[in-house]
């Protein structure tokens, strides 16, 4: 898919209350570069879709917090983050901070809260565990009145007791750890596939919607899901060897700049390996 006239306004007005909020994630792999140079210069940034969100199915803005992940780029380590709930484009130390720190694989998020659900730093992402980064773009329909409680009640204690805050996105993430402690033999990849045939289970025991582009990775590999119990899926695009970051691959809600980008297929698993190589394959 060729991409062409991005370009940035001002920030909007931002009063509108939503059901469905869809979120904005990006993540990254490939040379070891700035957080400013994926987060900032792209003409049609996070920060830029942070305030003029263009395939959004829902909502206007991303304006109600906002995380960063990443891996030390020389050194074996748990991932860092730096959240907060400003909106993006209005927090002061992220262009400092993001021209000092350099990673080889990144991921971030820009939030649109649903109604009713705390703007709060628990519930911004990336989330984290252990190793494990993970963003989410989608929603669960009547979260609290539908699947809330169902999802708790089918967690293991040490799953439970992970979750900090209110999200529909943080309750699939403790779904996955659950998944992959349960069976320790089974890749990343195949727990997530078998988190999202939980989550379609149980979105259609309780006759709701669910939608789940997901983004997870322990810092050499990016592993991503396009996913929705209805079409059409979220959008999700990935981009690989771009002119101007050579040997890396990116993966987007919305391209960040011109070029080829390529929409995920509906319903399937995407990985991208240390060779920046795409795999996908169908779920569901």
């Amino acid at each position: 898919m060729l991409v062409d006239h991005l370009r940035a306004d001002d920030p909007p007005d931002i009063s509108l209350t939503l059901n469905h909020p869809m979120c904005r994630l990006l993540g990254y792999l490939g040379k070891p570069i700035q957080l400013s140079q994926i987060l900032y210069q792209p003409e049609h940034s996070l920060i830029v879709q942070s305030y003029q969100p263009r395939e959004m199915t829902s909502g206007v803005v991303n304006a109600d917090g906002f995380g960063i992940g990443w891996y030390h780029s020389q050194r074996e380590t748990e991932p860092f983050t730096y959240k907060h709930i400003l909106p993006a484009w209005s927090d002061v130390n992220l262009p400092q901070l993001s021209r000092y720190i350099e990673s080889g694989c990144i991921l971030a998020n820009v939030r649109s809260a649903t109604a009713g659900q705390a703007v709060d730093l628990s519930n911004c992402q990336p989330f984290a565990y252990q190793r494990l980064l993970f963003v989410h773009n989608g929603f669960i329909q009547n979260f609290r009145q539908s699947l809330y409680r169902p999802l708790r009640d089918s967690l293991s204690d040490m799953a439970y007791q992970l979750i900090g805050g209110s999200t529909d996105s943080e309750h699939i993430f403790a779904l996955l750890i659950d998944t992959w402690q349960a069976s320790p033999n089974i890749t990343l990849e195949q727990a997530l596939e078998k988190t999202l045939r939980t989550l379609h289970g149980l979105a259609s025991k309780h006759q709701v919607k669910a939608s789940a582009n997901i983004v997870i990775t322990e810092g050499h590999r990016l592993i991503a899901s396009r996913f929705s119990t209805h079409s059409p899926a979220p959008t999700l695009y990935w981009l690989k060897d771009d002119r101007t970051y050579p040997g890396s691959i990116m993966m987007a809600s919305e391209p960040l700049l011109v070029g080829e980008w390529i929409g995920c297929t509906e319903n399937s698993i995407l990985t991208i390996g240390e060779d920046c190589e795409p795999d996908i394959h169908p779920i569901l």
